[in-house]
């Protein structure tokens, strides 16, 4: 009974040690809470860790309005274990803060315990455009190193963050999700929370750069070991931007009764600059870059110039691609919805199929024909400015219609040596024929003076057909070498 009493005596004596002394100030429950990591059982039975937490979680701001410039308490709040941070943010939700000030706190807690994955994952960015496989493999044994307990440890956090973290867009950015992401792969997070970071990203991709998608190729089954076979893989992973492509399509069309927004055209200039980075990937299939460049309907882009340097740049990094694929590439741009320079462009672009610099110069040839017919602007006494862009148009025009007429020219003669190519060798080959006939007599005619007398007085005439049959097919060739 004396026991009972004295333990009773002891908790309430803790409590008002507790309620007077250390919960009254943050830092000293910041400490008394650090200090129960090693006593945990303990703690518990005492009710310590709870009064910590419900103290920190009342003390804490609600709001932007009181949150200070430092942010000190974010930092003491990112210093604790992560089992007794989820208690804190559980305490501080149900008091009703706002989700931005949790997701404040969430921000500062992952820059605190998940460092260095910034730098890792710019330098494997930079593999294969200026750094080498010995680089990569460096990275590749750094996280083989890395112990099984602390992977588990980095895994647990990753998971416990993704799950406390508000719902609300303005919790965090977009930028911080997607790194989330990335290690969430990294670390070999479950599929389901994967699966909702992408679906959150994607809800905000218009908010991207194009160094947020480029996330590195994992294998998820080797425990966050990255891709080996670099001849079979590519060095980016598209399907996770092909998915929150995707998503972003869907969360566009439930808010079609909304008023619209610029995130279509916001994303189709990000897709189209991350087409050009993943283009330079040589193990990239056509396949994967034509589904990504296909991703977003062909209306969310009033201009196609992004869309023709990354495919000038798919071109460039994989010359041994057939004319077949060439052509399959280059239809997924529309050349009408090329600028000027990019049509200027395209038209001298030797690695173009013939096919598409026809269409290109086409295209040119209907705006031309649709300025030209088009109605003269009405005379004012301010028009200045229409008179420079008339000018400017005229003069445009001149000079896409002496390029048209350049390469009309071309294919004209180049049109005249092959037929004349084609005579010669059907000519050719008349004489390989009829000389069986003539062969049995040839010793005779050899042998007489008249013939050598008509062969030396046709000598010259013949030798200058010869020449000129001869010259006329290295102009051709030079030519199709030339187109």
């Amino acid at each position: 009974m004396s026991e009972e009493i004295d333990d009773g005596n002891l908790i309430s004596k803790t409590e008002a040690f507790l309620t007077f002394v250390v919960l009254s100030s943050w830092k000293d429950t910041i400490t008394v809470l650090k200090s129960c990591e090693t006593l945990s059982p303990w703690a518990e039975n005492l009710q310590i860790v709870r009064r910590c937490c419900d103290s920190i979680a009342w003390k804490a701001p609600r709001d932007n309005s009181m949150v200070n410039d430092e942010g000190w308490c974010f930092d003491d709040v990112a210093s604790l274990r992560i089992d007794h941070f989820m208690r804190i943010i559980t305490a501080i939700r149900a008091r009703g803060a706002k989700p931005e000030i949790i997701g404040k706190c969430i921000m500062r807690y992952a820059d605190r315990w998940l460092p260095g994955m910034d730098a890792e994952l710019e330098g494997l960015r930079g593999y294969g455009y200026g750094k080498n496989e010995l680089q990569f493999s460096i990275l590749i044994g750094r996280k083989e190193d890395e112990g099984i307990e602390h992977s588990k440890e980095q895994k647990s956090i990753i998971e416990s963050l993704v799950s406390i973290l508000p719902s609300q867009p303005e919790a965090a950015p977009c930028k911080f999700l997607l790194k989330m992401l990335k290690m969430a792969m990294v670390y070999s997070a479950s599929q389901a929370l994967i699966a909702e970071l992408e679906k959150r990203a994607g809800m905000m991709l218009e908010n991207a750069n194009v160094n947020d998608l480029l996330i590195p190729n994992y294998k998820s089954e080797d425990q966050g070991k990255m891709v080996k076979s670099l001849e079979k893989q590519t060095m980016h992973n598209t399907d996770v931007v092909q998915r929150m492509v995707e998503y972003f399509l869907m969360h566009e069309q439930e808010k079609q009764q909304l008023p619209p927004t610029s995130g279509k055209s916001s994303v189709s200039k990000l897709l189209e600059n991350y087409l050009a980075e993943v283009a330079k990937d040589p193990n990239l299939s056509i396949t994967k870059f034509q589904v990504l460049a296909d991703a977003l309907p062909e209306r969310a882009r009033s201009c196609d110039d992004g869309l023709y340097r990354a495919i000038d740049t798919y071109l460039k990094t994989h010359p041994s691609l057939s004319e077949y694929d060439q052509r399959r590439l280059c239809k997924i741009m529309s050349c009408g919805k090329l600028s000027l320079d990019a049509r200027m462009h395209a038209a001298q672009n030797d690695r173009l199929p013939l096919r598409t610099v026809i269409q290109v110069l086409f295209s040119e040839q209907v705006k031309m024909r649709a300025a030209m017919q088009g109605k003269e602007p009405a005379a004012s006494d301010n028009n200045s400015e229409q008179e420079i862009t008339q000018t400017s148009t005229k003069t445009e025009i001149m000079t896409l219609r002496a390029e048209l007429e350049n390469v009309k020219t071309q294919m004209t003669e180049l049109q005249r040596d092959y037929s004349e190519l084609q005579h010669e060798y059907e000519k050719q080959n008349n004489k390989h024929r009829n000389g069986s006939a003539w062969n049995f007599g040839w010793t005779k005619i050899r042998t007489s003076a008249l013939f050598h007398r008509k062969l030396d007085g046709n000598e010259g005439g013949e030798g200058h057909q010869r020449s000129n049959s001869l010259g006329s097919k290295i102009n051709f060739r030079r030519r199709l070498s030339i187109s």
